[in-house]
């Protein structure tokens, strides 16, 4: 199921009939309360948010959504109509793990929709087969899909937890921002690299004293142990 939450009916109601039509179940609502009530009782596989809504704005959505242990993998696609970076980079360093902005084709949303929908599935195939992985204070399981700090849980968004996971996975390697960008977002993601320094800070933030144990190899990208 797909959540679209947008405040132009003309637009929901159009995405809504593309989506249901694409092979996806799609329901569309006009405000948070509504989603709230909607996920409480089947929580989807994906939601687009319009950033720009009455009342409770998208990205005060997001962040509920992200701090909740229930709701904070779910994958989020933001829709904005300003088309700004900053409106961007707000929408990724509050979790968003893609972004798209009107007017955009509607073929192009299902694209970015199967996209993320991949990427998730992968991730999910990749955390069936690998296990623990420790730091210092931190260790995060994939198979449980945690991550904790000297044993105190710590919540992260979908990308966070998959970046984390990447470095921790390949201590003392550098990973090139190129070669997470692939990893985490996909081969065919539109994004760029600066997306990745982004996805990091939020991520040293989260991991509070811990945050130095990822290194910034300048020019190249991010290690986690080694001589770094």
């Amino acid at each position: 199921m797909i959540y679209f939450v947008e405040d132009d009916s003309s637009i929901r109601e159009l995405v809504v009939y593309t989506l249901n039509n694409t092979g996806f179940e799609a329901e569309g609502m006009d405000n948070a309360k509504t989603l709230y009530s909607k996920i409480s009782v089947n929580k989807p596989e994906l939601i687009l948010l319009d950033i720009m809504l009455p009342g409770e704005s998208g990205l005060e959505i997001l962040k509920k959504l992200r701090s909740s242990k229930e709701t904070a993998n779910i994958p989020v696609i933001m829709v904005t109509a300003k088309g700004t970076e900053y409106d961007k980079i707000i929408g990724l360093d509050s979790g968003a793990d893609d972004y798209i902005s009107k007017p955009f084709g509607i073929m192009e949303l299902v694209s970015r929709v199967k996209a993320l929908l991949r990427r998730v599935s992968r991730k999910e195939d990749t955390d069936s087969v690998t296990d623990t992985y420790t730091y210092e204070g931190v260790c995060i399981n994939s198979k449980n899909h945690t991550v904790t700090l000297d044993s105190e849980p710590v919540v992260l968004t979908l990308k966070e937890f998959r970046l984390l996971y990447e470095l921790m996975a390949n201590q003392g390697i550098v990973l090139t921002r190129d070669t997470l960008l692939e990893r985490v977002w996909g081969y065919d993601y539109p994004g760029e690299t600066r997306t990745i320094d982004v996805h990091i800070r939020t991520l040293r933030k989260k991991l509070g004293k811990y945050g130095d144990i990822i290194k910034t190899i300048r020019g190249v990208g991010y290690i986690i142990g080694g001589n770094a």
